[in-house]
């Protein structure tokens, strides 16, 4: 997937070979062992060749043997954690870099004070453009009408498809919602073919989609209410756009989609339900948020209140800085 979105914007793809070693067995350790020695030799022959002024990392473990690499070759590395707790890939990149970007303060637990930096997190300029009033003429959707946008990810949040698809009937049922529903490329033939099985009068307010890109800040400004995972981007664009959501962290990860979950819901921005009883709870958390206009702002100032809005810039300066040996940020 990152190879298909860097290479649309015309930049040069390098692939790195990398492997887990946390949280595997011994052989796949040694396997990911044989690989990040592996990835460390490519990056090094990389680094060498374009000679950076500054790296810049994100989490996973492909990072690591980049972050070693340009450790071995003297580059400065700035790392930006887009969630709030680190993962031990990286922990380790965060080692070796002269700075930490951060989406929150929240990280200051976790990541050394002399090294951070709180930027907020860089959403796509897309964002930047969107309206309530341009995205809903975009889906077709009435400015009166309650909308509800539900993201399964890029390639699929199983759970989460399958608790829109046992409750269709009745969040169809009211009849002023429209539904905007991302489902991913896993589950796209079992979402389309309940699709195509809803009495007409219904299919035509549920909007499903395999996959948005450009469109996706369109139908977050769209929606009055978003039900999605809590990875890393809902620290970001749901407070850039005020979007109230009911989030469902990932069970079967290390704990940062829980932390970052009870991040918003602290603040009032959020609720939380759990992944096993999403079918069961979806649509009365749905109607109960809907029909309370005076919770949904609240939550919505909550959101707007967090700030963070230039991320993407506050990035660039800080990789500015750093790569130029500048010492005061813009």
């Amino acid at each position: 997937m990152e190879r298909d979105l860097v290479t649309r914007e015309g930049v040069k793809f390098a692939g790195i070979r990398a492997g887990a070693m946390h949280g595997v067995g011994p052989v796949r350790m040694a396997r990911g062992f044989v690989r990040m020695l592996s990835g460390v030799a490519r990056a090094w022959v990389i680094l060498g060749e374009f000679r950076p002024d500054v790296v810049f990392l994100t989490g996973g473990f492909v990072g690591v043997p980049v972050s070693i690499a340009a450790w071995l070759r003297r580059a400065p590395v700035v790392v930006y954690l887009p969630d709030i707790e680190p993962g031990l890939a990286l922990k380790v990149m965060a080692r070796l870099a002269q700075k930490v970007a951060t989406t929150t303060e929240a990280s200051a637990q976790f990541i050394r004070r002399d090294k951070m930096v709180v930027t907020g997190y860089p959403v796509r300029e897309g964002f930047y453009a969107a309206t309530r009033e341009k995205a809903r003429a975009h889906f077709g959707i009435g400015l009166d009408e309650k909308a509800l946008l539900v993201v399964g990810g890029s390639t699929g949040a199983r759970s989460i498809n399958r608790a829109v698809i046992a409750n269709l009937h009745g969040l169809l049922g009211d009849e002023g919602l429209r539904l905007i529903h991302v489902a991913g490329r896993r589950d796209w033939d079992e979402v389309r073919t309940a699709r195509d099985n809803l009495p007409s009068q219904w299919r035509e307010r549920y909007m499903a989609f395999e996959y948005l890109h450009e469109e996706m800040a369109d139908a977050m400004a769209a929606a009055d209410l978003a039900i999605s995972r809590s990875g890393a981007s809902s620290l970001g664009e749901l407070p850039f756009l005020g979007l109230p959501a009911i989030l469902a962290p990932y069970p079967y990860a290390w704990r940062y989609q829980k932390v970052n979950a009870q991040y918003l819901v602290d603040r009032g921005a959020a609720v939380i339900v759990e992944d096993a009883r999403l079918s069961d709870a979806m649509l009365s958390e749905v109607k109960q948020l809907l029909d309370d206009p005076q919770r949904l702002a609240a939550m919505r100032r909550a959101l707007l209140a967090m700030g963070g809005r230039d991320g993407a810039r506050d990035i660039a300066q800080l990789l500015f800085r750093i790569g130029t040996g500048v010492q005061q940020m813009a």
